[in-house]
């Protein structure tokens, strides 16, 4: 059974940085994405990355601000987000993905909290 673990969230005012982490285990090298859950709204994707790492996607409106990445041999994607907007505030969660569809089709971990002060 795969298993996602979230971490890396915090408080952070507007125009900091954060680093979340993903760690997978059960389950082999897979396209990986992150996506996210405001308050009140339906969860959305953000970024998805394919599982050589060649081929990244980003929603338009994080696109140049955000960064998604992994590394293999730990099992971990990451998402570096910069010039953080109150707008970037929710839930950050990972899951597996078929790059290029941005549709989730794993089960959901804990997801971490993101929340970027005015």
């Amino acid at each position: 059974q795969v298993q996602l673990v979230e971490s890396g969230g915090g408080l952070v005012q507007k125009g900091g940085s954060l680093r979340l982490s993903c760690t997978v285990s059960g389950r082999a090298l897979n396209d990986m994405g992150w996506f996210r859950q405001a308050p009140g709204k339906e969860r959305e994707f953000v970024a998805a990355i394919s599982w050589t790492g060649g081929s990244t996607d980003y929603t338009d409106s994080v696109k140049g601000r955000f960064t998604i990445s992994r590394d293999n041999a730990k099992n971990t994607v990451y998402l570096q987000m910069n010039s953080l907007k109150p707008e970037d505030t929710g839930v950050y969660y990972c899951n597996l993905v078929h790059f290029g569809y941005r549709r989730a089709f794993g089960s959901w971990g804990q997801g971490t909290q993101v929340t970027v002060s005015s």
